[in-house]
């Protein structure tokens, strides 16, 4: 009965590990760069501080809004469906970090 009940406690500090927050930018790299590098459907560039700065200046969370509902050709979430809002906030905050 103990080592079930080990086992059963490993498995869940594996998943939790598991499910680790990814950076801003490792989120940016594997997602959003898809279309935020070429500017693809009119994406903002990663660099491009007059796309980004009127954006910016509209604060972090009111992006994280648009991204999570979408906006004209970027569906909700960019796809990135497994992304939780604190990464999703961390690849804007890079996004636009490197767009000043």
């Amino acid at each position: 009965m103990k080592k079930a009940i080990v086992f059963a406690a490993a498995a869940v500090l594996m998943s939790t590990n598991a499910m680790a927050e990814r950076s801003g930018e490792e989120v940016y790299n594997t997602k959003c760069s898809v279309c935020h590098a070429s500017g693809a459907a009119n994406a903002p560039k990663l660099g491009d501080a007059a796309a980004w700065g009127p954006r910016a200046a509209q604060g972090v969370d009111a992006l994280l809004a648009t991204a999570k509902s979408g906006k004209g050709a970027m569906p909700p979430k960019g796809l990135c469906m497994d992304c939780s809002d604190a990464e999703l906030k961390g690849a804007i905050q890079y996004m636009v970090d490197n767009s000043k």
